[in-house]
């Protein structure tokens, strides 16, 4: 199977995670004027599931290393299903409540909130499950993104107090959103071997890995998507006969896509673990914040009509966004 060979590579792959991580919700939004997100959700899920499948049958059972994907899913312990699978019901909860707060209070301010508080406390979890870094500079870092996190609410403020918005519910999705997505990664990490090229017996390597989870999505689908549904946080209740009477083959295909950029960046965020450790891919790869902010200050002008003083904040949002980052990578070096 593919195993990246170099903590260099890992760093590349962890930095992509962050752009599809940071760009996937676009395809929501591009659905979102004709296509309730929930109903987009069950497309999202086999997005999912098939990048899975892909990537299992192609990189994951190629070459001499490493087990093939197949027998890898035969070789695996329960305890390795159900960790994986759980991370997966984990997953979807978490996501189903950022992609909402989306829906209510938009990418710049959903993502920043609830990816970041998932990135604080993601890396911390991360860090003393498997400590790999030097903890000052992964701190540090870490912290540095928590101030972004700030002065992106104040941004926010600053927005609804012009427009007189109350956006108290989509802040409220975020952040438990982002509390429940922080816990997600150490259960499908849990169920990982730790050598790639010699994989320790009842271990899964990253691409069964990823596939149970996916599965633990899509089963779960069936109890927080179906409440989403018929309860939803914003908009009118949608039910199962209105995915296949009022989509269209756009938009399953937006959705499908969605799923399959997501999916990338956690199989990506996985291969990347054994040489960079998982606190710093999962770390790495929550800067998604950062993209998804950009996605949304400069694609979708959602602080266009700003009162003074928003954009410096939203500058020095990016800077300690990307001063954590550096960081965050340079802690694994020194």
């Amino acid at each position: 199977m593919f195993i990246p060979e170099s903590y260099g590579l890992a760093v590349l792959l962890s930095v992509i995670t962050m752009l599809c991580w940071g760009s996937w919700a676009n395809t929501q939004k591009l659905a979102s004027k004709s296509w309730s997100f929930p109903l987009f959700y069950w497309d999202y899920s086999f997005g999912i599931i098939l990048l899975t499948l892909i990537f299992g049958f192609t990189l994951g059972s190629s070459g001499d290393a490493g087990r093939g994907f197949l027998e890898d899913l035969a070789q695996g312990e329960l305890s390795s299903f159900i960790s994986a699978f759980i991370g997966g019901i984990i997953f979807n909860i978490a996501n189903l409540l950022i992609v909402a707060a989306i829906d209510i209070a938009g990418m710049a301010v959903a993502f920043p909130v609830g990816i970041g508080i998932a990135l604080v406390l993601g890396v911390i979890i991360n860090y003393m499950a498997t400590p790999v870094g030097d903890p000052i500079f992964l701190f540090i870092g870490v912290g540095l993104v928590a101030v972004a996190i700030i002065l992106d609410a104040l941004a926010y403020k600053k927005l609804s107090e012009g427009r007189k918005l109350t956006p108290s519910k989509g802040i409220l999705l975020s952040i438990v959103g982002g509390v429940l997505m922080a816990f997600f990664y150490r259960f499908v990490a849990a169920s990982i071997t730790t050598d790639f090229t010699t994989p320790e017996a009842g271990l899964f390597t990253p691409y069964s890995a990823v596939f149970v989870f996916a599965i633990g999505i899509f089963a779960s689908n069936f109890l927080w998507n179906t409440f989403f549904m018929y309860k939803p946080v914003n908009g009118k209740p949608v039910s199962y006969s209105d995915y296949f009477t009022k989509g269209n083959t756009k938009l399953h295909l937006i959705g499908i896509l969605g799923g399959l950029i997501w999916c990338l960046g956690m199989s990506l965020s996985m291969m990347a673990s054994e040489k960079a450790g998982f606190a710093i891919s999962y770390g790495l790869g929550q800067g998604a914040t950062m993209v998804a902010a950009a996605w949304g200050v400069f694609i979708w002008k959602e602080f266009k009509d700003a009162p003074k003083g928003t954009n410096r904040l939203i500058s020095l949002m990016f800077l300690s966004f990307v001063a954590g980052l550096v960081l965050i990578v340079f802690s694994r070096i020194i």
